[in-house]
């Protein structure tokens, strides 16, 4: 079975749109800078060990997870802002849909959001994860048609290995229709490594791999871009406080959802006037991490 295209870190977003595409996914090499990288396993790793695995088949008895990456390390940002990863997010998700209101019609173009954020380590014993498709939250319908809801990242920091548990993956997937059943048998492992990264659709069927032969930790971290036009599926508003995004630049905040944008959801009324909830964030003067440094003190 062919398995995803590998593309070099220099790689053009067309080249990542094209191969996302035509396969669903596909391996950027050398996604993350060695000072990126360094930065993620300090903030994340201690943190990762502190954590206690899943409770379910589906999040992994010997798997950990943390949410709320903005939270605990500044180096997510560049993921987030990373420019091919966006530009094939706005290929996907930033498609226009025209509406009539009155007597004119207007075209309208969802802005993207970060949907949810999470390390992931899978450690020894854990076996693969079910096969799933990330946008069954939105209740999308399959095929597209092109108009995803969902481009995500998983970013390693560890090597991928077919052994350690490297994300499952099944070429062309996202093409299927709702009644095609995946099997295992039909994916790949992801094999990269550390400071690659994994870029696929929401439509892709994948799942964690198995960690059932090595005796070392698979460890990620990903975040997930979605069109504005569905709901986030990690509540960023009780994930992060207001300070801990105020700390971030204006792009980043409009990423976390703190944007009406241009479909018009997320606003705020104040003073009986409608606007975007980024004004509120501006009003926070002299905001500084320590934030995040409570929020972690607290337990998050």
């Amino acid at each position: 079975m062919v398995g995803l295209s590998r593309l070099s870190g220099e790689a053009s977003s067309a080249e990542v749109v094209a191969a996302l595409e035509r396969d669903g996914g596909v391996i950027v090499e050398g996604f993350l800078g060695p000072e990126i990288l360094a930065g993620l396993r300090s903030d994340l790793l201690p943190r990762l060990q502190r954590q206690a695995a899943g409770r379910d088949r589906f999040c992994g008895y010997q798997t950990r997870r943390l949410s709320a990456i903005f939270a605990h390390t500044r180096h997510c940002a560049p993921i987030a802002t990373h420019p091919v990863l966006l530009e094939a997010a706005a290929h996907f998700l930033c498609r226009p849909h025209e509406v009539w209101v009155g007597d004119r019609k207007h075209a309208i173009t969802p802005d993207i959001r970060i949907g949810v954020t999470q390390a992931i380590q899978i450690g020894p014993g854990q076996a693969a994860q079910p096969l799933h498709r990330d946008d069954t939250a939105f209740m999308w319908r399959h095929p597209t048609g092109g108009r995803e809801g969902r481009v995500q990242v998983m970013c390693a920091l560890s090597d991928f290995t077919a052994e350690n548990g490297g994300t499952l993956v099944i070429p062309g997937s996202h093409v299927w229709d709702d009644d095609r059943k995946p099997a295992l048998s039909e994916a790949i492992p992801t094999v990269m490594p550390a400071g690659s990264a994994l870029i696929f659709l929401g439509s892709t069927f994948h799942a964690g791999g198995a960690n059932l032969t090595s005796d070392e930790y698979r460890t990620a971290v990903g975040l997930a871009l979605d069109a504005a036009n569905v709901r986030q599926e990690e509540n960023m508003y009780l994930a992060l406080t207001p300070e801990i995004v105020a700390s971030y630049p204006e792009s980043i905040q409009r990423l976390l959802g703190w944007s009406a944008g241009t479909n018009h959801m997320g606003w705020v009324e104040v003073d009986g006037q409608l606007i975007d909830p980024i004004h509120l964030l501006r009003d926070l003067d002299g905001v500084t991490l320590a934030g995040v440094g409570a929020r972690d003190a607290a337990g998050a």
